[in-house]
């Protein structure tokens, strides 16, 4: 096959497709079938082969294979089995069908198909829609979408791209400058700009064209388009740009997006493994692997199960859920990943910003009023609270001591309760009380909660831990660090003091520094496992988070290897998690705390003090960027999440009300 060939499913060698229909016959015979030969045969074969086996099953029997198939076979297994038995241009033409007739528009199928196929794949594609049905596809298209979005579509059905070597050098400037002058640089978008040189120019040129544009833009060209566009046409342009970076981490992405959660998007998992298993599987693994933390192999083995298990897990080809080096597509890729997070300038944006026309006088007589008396009028409480930032909430409370005599904080305490109170308190505080308060939760009673210690210490500037430590001393009557030393031990303890000194480097990155960092952590991965988390931390824990970019970027070009997948296989425990959680917040620390917040909502039961802590620590730094990567990552916003998931024992719904508040908006 060469090195080229990517897939997992190849020509069978001693083929003979005569045998085969036979095989296939006996296996549906009689009463039941046997659906293990049947996909074991399958998903052996070639699609080429497969035709060849359909066109002998016709010839010997007199019966169309795929008819058979439908019969013999039900539900997902059924499905996926015909898939794998259509050409692939039939196989895409029945999903676009599939995609538009009825009532609604599956747009995310339309998308993905049109964005990710070649000028070649998109005129089979056309030509076999006009054979199978009778009808044109850009008038059904036309028909069935509209605006941007279907102007969009119809010129990626051209299948007219220019062809990969086709790069046009003193262009590529003058199109990134385009770009930036049709959507960030005006007001409003000049959508006609985006469509004409995304949906055009060649691969080759455009990833030319998004380096120069982020330089100029100091942005990528994903984030203007999320700020720029909207609806389902935003998404298109994102899936276009993100095929034009990597088409095996885009279906990586659409893999893991149509497993996790609950329930399983059975169609779209179908298709991609049908449609990549003989172009770019491999690649897609490796992709999945680098970006999830996870090979998809054990994905699909967790999620799905019977045959339809087996026959996702033939086409995927093998676990890659080892340690091991990249290929090379993953390999650039995660280098490009590394230098694009260096590069981009991250606009941080709370959620909860300074009242305008604040006044605190006002604001501790209505408090008093709402908690005199026989019952507590919660509304006004959560009103004015979420409603002030935290400098105007101290102002608050200075002046309901003075103006009333009273501690705010223990009238709340006595008025409120469960986690309604948690959430109000944890609001009133000062950032280093809160987290403070949180550090000492996290070690108190019988277990630890090493989680907790690690998000707060790792996602801390030097400032905000140094305060925090007053706070706890001022509190507690006992420094951080002597709690840290008397809780924890080992090499997790030695990561927490580290951390706990608030002495990380700051200012720019020393580019020599970062090649010579990055070569220290490649040769200790052939350490002994003490001398190689020696290293680690050594470098992890002291260094700017800039200067760590370009480390883990460099890291990747000295050793070949995954840095995350190196801590996940090379080490262990607490250890393990406070490395792991340091590159995650290194890459994109809004990134990692939605992850945070989706592990504290799904499954059963809801992490409260997690979701408590993540939504009042980050509600005027960050926590509008955290939605958004929130949505981007599990394709469900923060917003339905907290509505669904915080239902159970918030009787009178307050608890919730006041985190939604808190998170802004519905996205």
């Amino acid at each position: 096959m060469g090195e080229e060939f990517r897939g997992t499913i190849a020509d069978q060698p001693d083929f003979d497709a005569g045998s085969d229909a036979e095989a296939l016959y006996n296996a549906m015979k009689g009463f039941g079938s046997d659906k293990e030969a049947i996909l074991e045969l399958i998903t052996s074969r070639s699609n080429a082969q497969r035709q060849e086996i359909r066109a002998a099953y016709k010839s010997q029997y007199g019966k169309d294979l795929i008819d058979d198939l439908k019969y013999e076979l039900t539900g997902k297994f059924e499905r996926l089995i015909v898939g794998l038995m259509r050409p692939p241009a039939y196989h895409d033409a029945k999903e676009i069908k599939d995609a538009i007739k009825g009532a609604g528009t599956d747009e995310k199928c339309l998308i993905e198909i049109l964005t990710s196929r070649t000028n070649e794949q998109i005129h089979n594609l056309v030509a076999a829609y006009k054979d199978a049905y009778g009808r044109d596809l850009e008038e059904d298209v036309i028909g069935d979408t509209s605006g941007h979005f279907k102007k969009m579509l119809i010129v990626l059905l051209q299948g007219t791209r220019e062809e990969d070597d086709v790069v046009s050098e003193d262009l590529v400037e003058q199109d990134a400058q385009d770009l930036y002058d049709a959507g960030e640089a005006q007001w409003g978008t000049d959508e006609a700009k985006f469509i004409m040189l995304l949906g055009n120019r060649s691969v080759t040129h455009l990833q030319l064209v998004f380096d120069e544009y982020q330089k100029i833009a100091e942005n990528s060209i994903e984030d203007s388009i999320k700020s720029e566009l909207s609806g389902d046409f935003e998404r298109l342009m994102l899936a276009v740009v993100q095929c034009i970076r990597s088409k095996p981490m885009y279906f990586a992405k659409r893999l893991y997006k149509s497993m996790k959660g609950l329930g399983t998007a059975d169609n779209t998992l179908i298709r991609i493994m049908v449609s990549r298993s003989e172009i770019d599987m491999l690649d897609i693994r490796e992709c999945f692997r680098l970006r999830y933390e996870k090979s998809l192999y054990n994905m699909i083995q967790d999620d799905t199960s019977g045959e339809y298990k087996r026959t996702l897990l033939n086409l995927c080809g093998g676990d890659d859920d080892i340690a091991g080096e990249f290929f090379p597509e993953a390999a650039q890729i995660a280098y490009k990943m590394w230098e694009i997070s260096a590069m981009t300038k991250v606009q941080l944006r709370g959620t909860v910003r300074p009242y305008q026309n604040f006044d605190p006088a006002s604001d501790a007589q209505a408090l008093r009023k709402a908690m005199k008396g026989f019952g507590t009028d919660e509304d006004t409480i959560i009103d004015i609270v979420t409603h002030r930032s935290n400098a105007q909430r101290q102002e608050i409370r200075q002046t309901f001591k003075s103006l009333l005599g009273r501690e705010l904080m223990a009238d709340l305490k006595s008025e409120l309760s469960k986690n309604l109170e948690r959430l109000i308190l944890g609001l009133m505080m000062t950032p280093a009380e809160f987290d403070a308060k949180m550090m000492k939760k996290a070690m108190e009673g019988a277990g630890t909660d090493e989680h907790s210690l690690i998000e707060i210490l790792v996602t801390r500037s030097n400032q905000e831990i140094q305060e925090m430590c007053s706070a706890y001393q001022n509190a507690y009557k006992k420094s951080l660090e002597d709690a840290i030393v008397s809780d924890t031990s080992g090499q997790f303890k030695r990561i927490l003091i580290s951390l706990a000194q608030g002495a990380r480097e700051e200012g720019p990155v020393d580019m020599a520094r970062a090649l010579e960092d990055a070569q220290v952590l490649a040769d200790a991965c052939n350490a002994d496992s003490g001398d190689m988390e020696d290293k680690f931390m050594s470098i992890l824990c002291t260094r700017s988070f800039p200067h760590l970019r370009r480390v883990f970027q460099e890291f990747v070009r000295c050793s070949n290897k995954d840095f995350e997948q190196i801590i996940k296989k090379e080490m262990s425990g607490d250890f393990k998690n406070a490395m792991f959680a340091i590159v995650r917040s290194v890459k994109n620390q809004p990134s990692y705390f939605a992850d945070r917040l989706y592990k504290a909502m799904k499954g059963l039961g809801t992490d409260d003090r997690a979701l408590i802590r993540i939504m009042v620590s980050r509600s005027e730094i960050d926590l509008f960027n955290i939605r958004k990567e929130f949505k981007e990552t599990h394709d469900a916003t923060l917003h339905e999440f907290i509505q669904v998931e915080t239902l159970v024992g918030d009787t009178s719904g307050d608890y919730r009300k006041t985190l939604l508040i808190i998170c802004g908006g519905e996205d």
